[in-house]
């Protein structure tokens, strides 16, 4: 019986921990205004690459690469026309992943799959005829492609997986020449363009096990997915302290999508950190003393970030901006793979700070799955022990007591904010 328990978690790690060894640190190489930058985004980017490598990161996220209605890349239509795209052309999109490639900085495609506008029109079912940019008929579909109860589009294919999108027709992932063309523009997107992942745009549109096919028809370095959940607040509109039940769903669709190189933006840490930092660092330990979010439970397929191009938009879910230096604090000293953001890294000043603490990570080693030993969790106060090598605290206490031993030195300091290493 022994042996066979061990043979079961033996093939639990295989199945669901990611196989790279590698400290993974993601950049979003945008935001969502960055289409409108004079020259062109693309083009624009060199002049970060410089930086990005000295700060440690290792995978650029870029935007939606091809033709698209919205400017933002988030409605996409004929998705082998790069040319089209307002954040550069093809040839400039090439030369950055191979200017990234040069500073060892791999490339990660934001994959808009859930959904597709159209380029033709009738009388029955409105815009459902797609073209894909090619001169052949790949991607070239009719509404038999489209998810048969569609709201706005009387597409006639299987039911949804997933949940509706209404600005643009779901299109139905269970038909097999969906899935062939998906993946071979993916494979494309990596052999031709230079891309080696995907992040996953609005994965809650279609099922996880759909996920997984394109994982394994393309096999990418990196894989993250978008599960944005709403959290659970309560009658006076505070966050609840139990947040359980949004976690497990994150852990679950990773499940179901596979698990190993898939991950999964971790919502719940952002939500209850950045409730936390507003006097509530209590919030920062779950019933079990472990981090709260998925980092808890999941942390190597846990991809941890502050903001990111939707949330920081008025009226969105905004980390409160005077504390999100705090938040940088905490994403980098934990386990999980951490997410950093354009705006945050490239026009709030915030750059050395990142660098300082992405400095410290990388040379203590912390990675998606070390360990995380809370040693204080109040309102003011939260402290936390990552591998026996660091401690960092965040909060406006400054009485520590005993909680740093004498063996550890300060190596970062900030307002509301400290980092120690292990002498």
């Amino acid at each position: 019986m022994a042996c066979l328990n061990a043979k079961l978690l033996f093939s639990f790690l295989i199945v669901f921990l990611p196989t790279s060894t590698v400290s993974t640190l993601l950049f979003q190489g945008f935001k969502w205004e960055s289409w409108m930058k004079e020259g062109g985004f693309y083009n624009s980017l060199h002049n970060s690459i410089e930086d990005l490598s000295s700060s440690g990161i290792t995978h650029i996220w870029l935007p939606p690469p091809s033709q698209s209605v919205s400017p933002e890349g988030y409605l996409p239509g004929k998705l082998y026309d790069l040319n089209s795209s307002k954040y550069g052309s093809e040839t400039d999109l090439k030369s950055l992943i191979a200017a990234l490639k040069q500073k060892g900085i791999k490339a990660v495609a934001d994959i808009v799959i859930n959904h597709r506008t159209a380029a033709r029109k009738d009388d029955h079912c409105g815009y459902c005829y797609f073209e894909g940019g090619t001169s052949d008929d790949r991607l070239d579909w009719d509404p038999s492609f489209i998810c048969r109860g569609d709201t706005n589009y009387a597409g006639t294919g299987n039911p949804d997986t997933g949940e509706d999108y209404k600005p643009a027709p779901d299109i139905d992932h269970l038909n097999p020449r969906v899935q062939k063309e998906l993946s071979e523009w993916m494979n494309w997107l990596k052999s031709e363009i230079g891309f080696i992942g995907w992040r996953f745009d609005f994965v809650r549109g279609y099922a996880a096990s759909v996920t997984k096919s394109y994982v394994q028809n393309t096999s990418p370095d990196f894989a993250v997915g978008e599960k944005w959940d709403d959290m659970k607040y309560g009658g006076d509109g505070k966050l609840d302290y139990n947040q359980e039940e949004h976690r497990s769903g994150l852990k679950h669709w990773i499940e179901e999508g596979g698990g190993r190189v898939l991950t999964a933006f971790d919502f719940t840490t952002k939500g209850i950190l950045q409730s936390a930092v507003g006097g509530e660092l209590w919030r920062l330990k779950d019933s079990q003393g472990k981090p709260p979010g998925l980092i808890g439970i999941m942390p190597g397929n846990a991809v941890t970030f502050v903001d990111n191009h939707d949330t920081i938009r008025p009226n969105s879910w905004a980390f409160p901006s005077d504390k999100v230096l705090l938040g940088y604090v905490y994403i980098l000293t934990h386990p999980g793979t951490p997410c950093i953001f354009y705006s945050h890294y490239l026009e709030w000043g915030l750059k050395d700070s990142i660098s300082k603490l992405v400095a410290i990570r990388n040379r203590n080693g912390i990675g998606s799955t070390s360990s995380v030993m809370i040693k204080a969790a109040e309102a003011e106060l939260y402290l936390a022990m990552i591998d026996e090598k660091v401690i960092m605290k965040i909060g406006p206490k400054q009485d520590l007591g005993n909680l740093v031993p004498p063996n550890y030195a300060l190596a970062y300091s900030g307002l509301d904010c400290a980092v120690w290493e292990k002498k």
